[in-house]
């Protein structure tokens, strides 16, 4: 059995794909999952899902929570919080409960917020552009 390093037992997460890993298929988790490699298909987390730095996905993803600083290509469905880091680049729509983005972030596509009955509370097309 592979032992955990200090920084995966503190930080509660048992599943990594690390940077030199491509997975081209659909990922299922019952837990949290890191990626800082490459996923070229759907992802199904059901805890929280962190896209590091040099992650890259290419498909949609369904999961509690996202801490994204990588890039995503594809729909994004998180039912609380999205947190888009400063370098993190989506191209897709998201749907969301909670939304935290830091400047810098990139993102393309349309944002749905729903409350926690999950209806709709607020739809609105993004441009990558605001005027002021």
């Amino acid at each position: 059995m592979a032992k955990l390093s200090y920084e995966q037992e503190s930080s509660g997460i048992s599943n990594i794909i690390s940077n030199r890993t491509t997975i081209k298929g659909d990922v299922i988790s019952d837990g949290d999952l890191k990626i800082d490699g490459n996923v070229e298909g759907s992802l199904n987390i059901k805890g929280k899902l962190i896209i590091g730095d040099s992650g890259k996905i290419s498909g949609n993803i369904t999961c509690q929570n996202a801490d994204i600083s990588g890039k995503v290509e594809g729909n994004i469905l998180v039912k609380e919080l999205l947190s888009l880091q400063s370098n993190a680049i989506i191209n897709g729509d998201i749907s969301i409960g909670k939304l935290s983005i830091e400047p810098g972030a990139a993102f393309t596509g349309k944002c749905s917020m729903t409350s926690n009955s999950n209806k709709p509370i607020m739809e609105q097309p993004l441009s990558s552009e605001i005027k002021l």
